[in-house]
């Protein structure tokens, strides 16, 4: 069953897909497009991922896997390396 910390490694992976850079709308379809079957059967996280997607990209920014962001909302989330 997925959780809350695997949406971490889908980030990473959605960003990876789209060349180390995406916006958040295009993050999130890549994680629904590639993992909606886990997210229907993860209980209470189908309900929450797509608030709990910035969370994960919050804790990746914090463990300097991703780029800060600064200025815009709508700047795209982008990996540090």
């Amino acid at each position: 069953m997925a959780s809350k910390e695997d949406l971490q490694d889908w980030v990473i992976e959605a960003l990876k897909a789209k060349g180390g850079q995406a916006k958040v709308f295009d993050v999130c379809k890549y994680i629904w497009d590639n993992y909606e079957d886990e997210l229907k059967n993860s209980g209470r996280l189908l309900y929450t991922w797509q608030y709990d997607v910035r969370w994960a990209a919050q804790k990746l920014r914090d463990s300097g896997v991703m780029k800060p962001v600064r200025g815009s909302k709508n700047k795209p989330w982008e990996l540090a390396k």
